[in-house]
């Protein structure tokens, strides 16, 4: 059986305060005063109408400062014990997309004002969703080696463990 292959075009690209990955915010919540600019490029700016309506949305981008190394088994910034792969939210990924939920500020012609931005500067844009509190917040999620690490989220960033 051939596995089917893709190819996705980048939207526009996020443009923030984070030159490297290094000292980086590691998810959104740690970055809540961090500013970014999405610029979605002209041809794709009337997809922003209503937007504005919303309070938050989901951004997901093409992890573009990692390497090629894919394991398994990592272990991540809010942890020192190794972990599989898809229970983390380690870059260096079999498929290197990432997805933050940002603070809307502002949207204006073919730009999104955000805050809580965790992404290097000039990483490229593959999607913007609204998000919906009623879609995407279970009732009962349980989130289960994390739930140790809740309290140092905030003021975790990033080291050099996946460059």
């Amino acid at each position: 059986m051939t596995e089917p292959r893709f190819q996705y075009d980048a939207i526009g690209s996020i443009r923030t305060p984070f030159e490297s990955p290094e000292e980086m915010p590691i998810q959104p919540i740690g970055a809540d005063d961090a500013v970014g600019t999405v610029e979605v490029d002209p041809s794709y700016a009337e997809g922003l109408e209503d937007l504005d309506g919303f309070t938050h949305c989901i951004l997901l981008y093409h992890f573009h400062v990692t390497d090629d190394t894919v394991s398994l088994q990592v272990e991540p910034f809010l942890d020192d014990t190794n972990r599989g792969l898809f229970a983390t939210r380690a870059p260096q990924r079999p498929n290197p997309i990432g997805l933050s939920v940002v603070e809307i500020n502002s949207v204006t012609d073919h730009e999104v004002t955000v805050e809580g931005i965790d992404v290097v500067d000039g990483t490229p844009l593959l999607d913007i969703k609204p998000f919906v509190p009623q879609f995407d917040v279970p009732d009962a999620a349980e989130t289960g080696w994390l739930d140790a690490s809740k309290s140092t989220i905030q003021s975790k960033r990033a080291d050099d463990r996946f460059l």
